[in-house]
Formats: C-alpha cells, sequence, structure tokens
C-alpha cells in the first residue's frame, strides 16, 4: 500500500469493494448498503462501545430520529452551526406540516427537552445516557465511504450534572473510555482541544480525537464537549438543590461514528487487503481444508470439529469448505483480514497437528491438536499488541516537531505538525494559508506530558516562541491536513 492519495483511495475503495465491506452503488449519494462482512464488523465494535459505556453506569436509550423545528431552533449557535447540514421534511403525505421537522444531525435537541421531565432534583444526577443511531448530514464535499458520508452510523453520550467540577470528572472518564476502546480497535491517535472556531456548535470547549491515515492526513474519529449550561439553559433542565434552590445542570457529549471502519481499513491494511483487530474480526479464525480424493470426508469432519473446539471455547471461527483451491481460499481470507488461518491435511491429521498463519506478519506454524485452542489465543493477543505497536510507531513518526513556520512549510502534508503558537487568530489564519492545512488544537490529554517533553528534548527549556510572530507562549499545538 502507498501513501500517494490518489493511489491510497483506489487501494481504500477497492477492499471496501473486494472485501464485501459496503457498496456505494445506492441511488442516494452518500448513503451506503452496509454489506455483511462489514455489518458484522461495525456491531463487533458497537459491542466493545457498549461494553465501555455500561460498565461506566450509562443506560442505553434510543431516541426517535425526526426533531421539531421549533425544539432544533433553541439554542442559536447549535442551529447555527448545523443549519447547512440538515435535512428538512416538510410534508407527510400531501400535507404541509405545520411544524417542519429535520432528521436529526445529532441529538442535543431531541433529548433535551426530555432531560428538562427526566431531571428534577439532585437525586437524578448524574444522569448518563448513550445511543447508537443513525444520524443525517448533508455533505457537500466528496463522499468516501465511512469517512464522509451523508447517512452515519453514529454513537453518542449525553450526560448531565450538579455543577461544573462533576462534568469536568466525566470527561475524565470519557477520556479512560476512549483509551480502552482504542485498544481494543488497535488504533493509535492524539487528544487536542479545539480552537474556538472549530469547536462543536454549542459547546464550551471541544477534544477532538484524532488518527493518521497513511495518506499523511489525519482523520478525526470522534470528539468530547464541555457544554457547561449552554444547553441546559434553553430547555430549561433543572434540578432542586437541598436548600429548595433550583439551578440548571452542566452538561458533556461524547461521541464516534462508523469513521471508526475506516480507520482501521486504513491504519491497519495492506497491499493484500484488510487486517482486523482480533476483538472486532467478524471472523478470528477461518479453517481451511486441505483436500485429498481418498481422504475428503475425513479432512472436512476434522475440520468440522476443530470449527466446535474454537467456537465452545468462545473463539468466532469459520470453515471454509467451499469447491476451491486452498490458494483462492487464502487470497479470499486474507483479503478480509481475518487474523488467524488455520489449514487441516491429510498429513496433519497423521501428526495431529495443524498449520496456523497469523494474517499480520505471514508467520506460519506448526501446532499440536492439544495446544491449539491455548496458541490461538495466544497469537490473538500478539496480533493486537503487534498491530497497535506497528501503528503507534507510524503515528509517533508522522509527528514533526518544528519551530518556525517556515520549517513547518518544509514538512507540510507529511503528517502532523507539532509547533508553538501564540494564540491569536491572525497567526492561526496564517499557519493554515501557509500550510494549506487546519489547527488541530492544543495538546490535551495523556500524551500531552509526553509531547511537551519531546518538544522540549529537540528545542530545549525556557519559555516556548510562537512559530509565527515569535511571542512567548506556552500553547503546543498539532497542525495537519484533514480528511
Amino acid at each position: 500500500m502507498t501513501g500517494h492519495e490518489e493511489e491510497f483511495w483506489n487501494w481504500y475503495n477497492d477492499i471496501i469493494e473486494n472485501a464485501d465491506i459496503s457498496d456505494k452503488r445506492y441511488p442516494v449519494k452518500g448513503m451506503n448498503v452496509w454489506r455483511p462482512y462489514g455489518w458484522k464488523l461495525t456491531l463487533l465494535i458497537d459491542e466493545q462501545i457498549r461494553n465501555a459505556m455500561e460498565s461506566t453506569d450509562h443506560d442505553e436509550v434510543c431516541f426517535p430520529l425526526l426533531i421539531p423545528e421549533d425544539q432544533f431552533a433553541k439554542e442559536a449557535e447549535h442551529i447555527k452551526g448545523f443549519n447547512s447540514e440538515v435535512y428538512w421534511v416538510t410534508h407527510a403525505g400531501l400535507n404541509e406540516l405545520d411544524i417542519k421537522l429535520l432528521l436529526r444531525p445529532t441529538s442535543e435537541t431531541a433529548m433535551y427537552p426530555l432531560f428538562s421531565l427526566w431531571v428534577r432534583s439532585h437525586a437524578d444526577l448524574p444522569l448518563k445516557v448513550f445511543q447508537l443511531v443513525n444520524t443525517f448530514r448533508y455533505e457537500t464535499k466528496q463522499t468516501r465511504s465511512f469517512i464522509r458520508v451523508r447517512e452515519i452510523h453514529f454513537f453518542e453520550a449525553h450526560t448531565c450534572h450538579v455543577d461544573y467540577e462533576d462534568a469536568e470528572r466525566q470527561i475524565q472518564e470519557d477520556l479512560e473510555i476512549v483509551e480502552d476502546i482504542m485498544k481494543e480497535l488497535c488504533l493509535p491517535y492524539l487528544i487536542s482541544k479545539r480552537p474556538d472556531w472549530d469547536k462543536f456548535a454549542g459547546a464550551y470547549y471541544t477534544l477532538g480525537i484524532d488518527t493518521l491515515m497513511p495518506t499523511g492526513r489525519t482523520l478525526q474519529l470522534g470528539s468530547i464537549h464541555q457544554y457547561r449550561q449552554n444547553f441546559s439553559k434553553p430547555y430549561e433542565i433543572k434540578y432542586e438543590k437541598d436548600d429548595g434552590a433550583h439551578e440548571y445542570v452542566h452538561q458533556t457529549t461524547y461521541g464516534m461514528s462508523e469513521r471508526l471502519v475506516g480507520a482501521i481499513i486504513g491504519v491497519h491494511g495492506d497491499e493484500k487487503g484488510l487486517v482486523l483487530p482480533p476483538k472486532v474480526a467478524p471472523y478470528q479464525v477461518v479453517v481451511v481444508p486441505i483436500l485429498r480424493k481418498d481422504i475428503t470426508t475425513e479432512v472436512l469432519n476434522e475440520c468440522k470439529k476443530i470449527q466446535e473446539e474454537l467456537k465452545e471455547a468462545g473463539i468466532r471461527a469459520h470453515i471454509d469448505n467451499r469447491d476451491l483451491r486452498p490458494g483462492n481460499k487464502y487470497y479470499h481470507w486474507e483479503m478480509r483480514g481475518v487474523p488467524l488461518r488455520i489449514e487441516l491435511g491429510p498429513r496433519d491429521m497423521e501428526s495431529n497437528h495443524v498449520i496456523l498463519v497469523r494474517r499480520d506478519t505471514g508467520e506460519k506454524m506448526q501446532v499440536s491438536r492439544a495446544d491449539m485452542i491455548s496458541t490461538v489465543n495466544e497469537h490473538m493477543d500478539k496480533i493486537s499488541s503487534n498491530l497497535l505497536k506497528r501503528a503507534r510507531e507510524k503515528l509517533e513518526a508522522g509527528v514533526k516537531v518544528v519551530d518556525s513556520i517556515d520549517d513547518a512549510r518544509e514538512v507540510a502534508g507529511e503528517g502532523i505538525i507539532l509547533f508553538a503558537w501564540c494564540g491569536s487568530y491572525d497567526c492561526a489564519e496564517q499557519i493554515e494559508i501557509v500550510l494549506n492545512a487546519s489547527i488541530l488544537g492544543e495538546l490535551a490529554g495523556k500524551h500531552s506530558d509526553y509531547y511537551r517533553n519531546h518538544y522540549r528534548s529537540i528545542v530545549g527549556d525556557g519559555e516556548h516562541r510562537c512559530a509565527v510572530c515569535g511571542l512567548g507562549t506556552d500553547k503546543l499545538v498539532f497542525v495537519a491536513r484533514t480528511h
């Protein structure tokens, strides 16, 4: 696989089609059809999200798709941020609606009128809910499967708290959840506090979650928002305090989308196709019989036993008993990124062994039947560790630390640039124009100290100076071209 952008997208589109992930031929642009294999992958990602949410006492809900215009309009900044992306419903049959409805671009304006009824006293807080639904945004840029689409498979968590401090604790919990989920998906990421002009519409501040794609551009995987009382006031979400007084709640949200699928494809894939993390692979093991005419039935029966043993051990296994040459089957499942392949032929049966092949490294090994389950589990763990390790190394290598805008120009488009910025809009505008890139934001999250130390090791101790104007500053920012 190449990092050249045009070649990457050709590769990416071919993989999605050939691995039966998605079909973009549906007659509405940007609204693609999930193929069975791709949908299984997505549901397994959803499972990781659900596990993380339920383990932190979030309750799952499901709100309606349609939102009345008068509810959507209550938060001015929010409607200004989304109005150009909204799909409107104006008629029911032949009847024009008294109040227009919109397809949810996100669910604040659907949920919060109900939150005002659910929250009455401090005993109702914190309120922590989430949902996995489809959202709709009129994407005007070039659509790309999972990256830029108009119907989006979306996760969103919404919380209400007694005060700002408790909401901040929720954001720290969200960052821990991000770490857990991304570890299972073997995706490295950076957290940055978005500049004010790029924060979520209506938010007090926004944390962006980004990874680096092989094109040298970043892909936003999700975001976390601190709302303070920006939504609770227009939607009248209040609670009664111990002293009888009423106070508006503080709120947060955390969201991710099907871009996780696009990131898995791009970050882990190779010239053979997908390389899937074991936790979310639809099949973790594929069993391929190596047949000989005089012993076909015996080999197939033994392969079925192997499949049953794997399933009993909680391993998602599939047996490929199609009438094809083994090489065709290898190609088929390598394209689909199955982490492990088990081959079994007459000689293996005689020696009571199987052949185990890793998708990530191509390593082939002979394993005794008695040790098969433990060895499979051992190598699934090794595959996860290896995928995360090599993806982290690529991300680390893709962060370029520079002192000046001239140095930044030399590496623009090769990855993520890290430098000092005074915080002024004028300097930010010059950065984005000169580099044809976007300021992702200031360092945030657990990676902040690492990159500050990394910067210090290159430029030395002392005050940082803005890469544009030279003013002293403590702000270090990530800048990148984005998808």
